[in-house]
This record gives structure tokens, C-alpha cells and sequence, in this order.
């Protein structure tokens, strides 16, 4: 049965509202995602929020009704709330009228499988980050590896920016070394975006099972990483621009290799 908070102090909203910051994601060990949508795509993958926020009149909708109703049997924390609280839970003027807090995963390492796995070095845009997600699910890989000083995938920024992807997509935070003996105990090349690499040949064969390193958006891979890859890529340029957003960088590489492997695996 769900309860009813109708104002801002209430010590529940306090603690919601500082999930936007990385110190409270990291005390309550939750984060916030945002809309009915969201919320649809985490329960299909048999994810479940710790609490369930929704605006009253959002139950006129027959999809928002069938989610709390399902999300009550799975023994969510349900709270009926105003569109004001929950314009300020998530510091917009048009909020979502569905919010969950949702307890953060990491898989080890060693859970991660699938052909492609994507490892980024000491990213810091969230932006970037959470459109990496949803494009390395989009291409159907076996997860993202979060290498260095990269931010927080569970900051709001990354979670709106992934679309959902955040709750398909595995999650590991690993060091350079493990990474590299993961990679050889797969028997995974790692092929490092770098503009000391050559663009693939057209046709040129791939191995199956990679490992994708993409670098830092001003500096990309440090030397170290750089010397350790079994293949360095360069994205070809023609026009006046010398660089590609990371985000978008990172999508041209997995759609080649994707390709190379006849899309297998799409939707028809």
C-alpha cells in the first residue's frame, strides 16, 4: 500500500534529493531513474526500485497503474507524491511523474561475457558515459569495464543519458591489470582508439572476441595502455574537424566491428 508525502522536509525526499549528489549515492549505496518508461524496462529485467515514487493523477494511465500494482506485489516502497516534490527530487521544472531510487550493481569482472567488451579509461563526462551504455547494449555487448578516475555511472546525468540501458548493460570497475588478464584469459585481443593507430581495412578480418579501449575525452590513452593494446585504431577524418565527441567515437568503433561480424544478432 502506498504511502503519502506531500512535503519537501520529509526526511525520504532529503535523502532522494541527495542522490544527485556522488556522496549521497555513495552513504545510501542508491541512485535515481527517472520516468514510467524506465522504470517498464528495469521490471522487465526483473528490476526492481528500493522505492517508487509517482504522481496521483499519473494512475489515470493504464501503463502507470499495471507498474505501481506490480511494483507492490514485488514489495516496492511506494509513494504517492505532487508533481512539486517530485519536480524537486529531480531538479526539473516537468518532471517525470514516475521516479525510482534503485540500488546500485557492479558485476566482477569475471562476470562479464559476450563477444565485445568496452573498457573506458578515466572518462569524466557522465553524458558521454551513460550514451556509451546505451550504445555498447545496442550492439549486444557483454559489458563496460570503468577503468581509472572515470565519473560515477549512476550519477543522474548517466542514467538519463543511458535510456535505460543502465539496468541491461553490466557494470565492473576494474584496474589496467586485471583488465589485461582478463582480456588474455578470454583470449580477447584489445584494440585501443588512438591517433598513433591506422584506420582498419574495409574488409580487414577481426577476432571475434575484443576488448574495445576507448580513453579520456581530451588526452585519450596514456602511453601504458597505448603500448599494451594488440591493435591501435584511427578513425579516418576528411573534412576541417580533427575529433569525434568520445560518445560518438566510441559508437563508430563498435558499428564497424559489428559489421565485420555481419550484424550478427540483430533484430530483424
Amino acid at each position: 500500500m502506498a504511502h503519502q508525502i506531500t512535503s519537501a522536509s520529509n526526511p525520504l525526499i532529503k535523502t532522494l534529493k541527495s542522490l544527485h549528489a556522488k556522496k549521497g549515492r555513495a552513504e545510501t549505496g542508491l541512485f535515481l531513474a527517472e520516468g514510467a518508461r524506465l522504470a517498464r524496462e528495469a521490471a522487465d529485467l526483473g528490476v526492481w526500485p528500493q522505492t517508487m515514487l509517482y504522481a496521483a493523477d499519473a494512475l489515470q494511465r493504464p501503463q502507470v497503474r499495471d507498474l505501481v500494482n506490480e511494483a507492490e506485489r514485488q514489495g516496492v516502497r511506494l509513494i504517492e507524491t505532487s508533481q512539486g516534490v517530485l519536480a524537486q527530487i529531480s531538479k526539473r521544472d516537468n518532471p517525470q511523474t514516475v521516479i525510482g531510487a534503485y540500488h546500485q550493481s557492479l558485476a566482477p569482472l569475471e562476470a562479464l561475457d559476450g563477444d565485445v567488451i568496452v573498457a573506458l579509461e578515466g572518462i569524466r563526462d557522465p553524458g558521454n558515459l551513460g550514451t556509451i551504455l546505451r550504445t555498447a547494449d545496442s550492439v549486444g555487448a557483454g559489458g563496460v569495464v570503468l577503468l581509472g578516475e572515470t565519473c560515477d555511472p549512476f550519477s543522474v546525468e548517466a542514467v538519463r543519458a543511458s535510456m535505460g540501458s543502465i539496468f541491461a548493460m553490466k557494470l565492473a570497475r576494474a584496474s589496467f591489470s586485471d583488465l589485461t588478464r582478463f582480456a588474455k584469459t578470454r583470449g580477447a585481443p584489445m584494440i585501443g582508439a588512438s591517433l598513433k593507430g591506422a584506420a582498419l581495412d574495409a574488409e580487414r578480418a577481426v577476432p571475434a572476441r575484443v576488448v574495445v579501449l576507448m580513453g579520456n575525452e581530451q588526452s585519450g590513452l596514456p602511453p601504458e595502455m597505448e603500448a599494451a593494446c594488440d591493435l591501435l585504431v584511427k578513425l579516418p577524418m576528411s573534412g576541417r574537424a580533427d575529433s569525434l565527441n568520445l560518445a560518438i567515437a566510441t559508437a563508430v568503433m563498435l558499428y564497424d566491428l559489428w559489421r565485420r561480424r555481419g550484424y550478427d544478432g540483430a533484430r530483424a
